[in-house]
């Protein structure tokens, strides 16, 4: 199993006044690894103070702290032709100075215990190939491979797999 966080790491789940820090960090994560997400910083960074709010309307995110420096998020998207109980765990991102100190750890285990609070009963993710450290740490969480691959859609040269978290009963 994994280390656990670092103490002085918090994990917050984020309200919708909180569209600015979701907003900074997103772009952040665009700008630090922008071949693990399906889209760019250019095409976000232009988007509107209301399309930010919908954004926190029409998810749930959390973000992980250190002190007062954001250092991860982690978002839990239904999408509308999922059906129901199941959800999409997407741009999970850790920052450089932060990887190795269990951040993704405490990111996805929040995500996990609020989709078994809400009794989702699936969450799938699109991890690239080339990706083995996300894909060692969502393994390490509990997801397996379903046989479903597709390409990035940000950079189709870019292949990625799907893989689900199916909660214990």
């Amino acid at each position: 199993m994994a280390e656990p966080a670092a103490p002085d790491i918090v994990v917050c789940r984020m309200a919708p006044s909180d569209w600015r820090a979701l907003r900074d960090v997103r772009l952040a994560m665009l700008l630090d690894t922008p071949a693990a997400f399906a889209s760019t910083y250019s095409r976000e960074a232009v988007l509107s103070e209301a399309e930010w709010q919908a954004r926190v309307q029409g998810s749930t995110t959390w973000h992980a702290r250190l002190g007062d420096r954001p250092v991860g998020s982690v978002t839990c998207y239904h999408h509308p032709d999922q059906v129901d109980g199941e959800a999409y765990l997407v741009a999970l991102w850790v920052s450089a100075s932060a990887r190795g100190r269990g951040v993704g750890e405490a990111l996805v285990s929040a995500l996990q215990a609020d989709a078994r609070s809400r009794g989702l009963s699936r969450l799938v993710l699109d991890v690239a190939h080339v990706n083995h450290a996300a894909i060692r740490l969502y393994e390490r969480m509990g997801f397996a491979p379903t046989g479903r691959t597709s390409t990035l859609e940000s950079d189709p040269t870019v292949s990625e797999f799907e893989m689900e978290w199916v909660p214990e009963i």
